[in-house]
């Protein structure tokens, strides 16, 4: 497959390039937000630097999907902009109040 092909959302990996409308690169995937079961894309999350919190890019943002490639529709600006994403709170083991363990 060459670096042009379109691929599947389903192939994105973390660590893939990320590239702003004018095609500068921005970051990287840090993660895929989805539910591959459902065939549903809702976004990704995007480092910017090694020091920033990552972004949620929506998937109406993505333009086009390569090999370790996602094309976005926003401004680096824009992708500075949108809010953090904030992961899912961790399964917790609820215990009885009677038990402190």
């Amino acid at each position: 497959m060459s670096n042009g092909d379109p691929v599947s959302w389903f192939l994105i990996e973390p660590g893939w390039k990320v590239f702003d409308a004018q095609g500068d690169e921005i970051g990287r995937v840090e993660e895929v937000i989805g539910d591959s079961g459902a065939d549903i894309f809702n976004g990704l999350a995007v480092s910017t630097s090694l020091l920033s919190h990552p972004r949620y890019v929506p998937s109406e943002s993505v333009t086009q999907i390569t090999e370790g490639r996602i094309h976005l529709d926003l401004s680096h600006d824009d992708v500075k902009a949108l809010d953090k994403h904030e992961q899912p709170p961790a399964s917790e083991e609820i215990l009885p109040p009677d038990r402190s363990t």
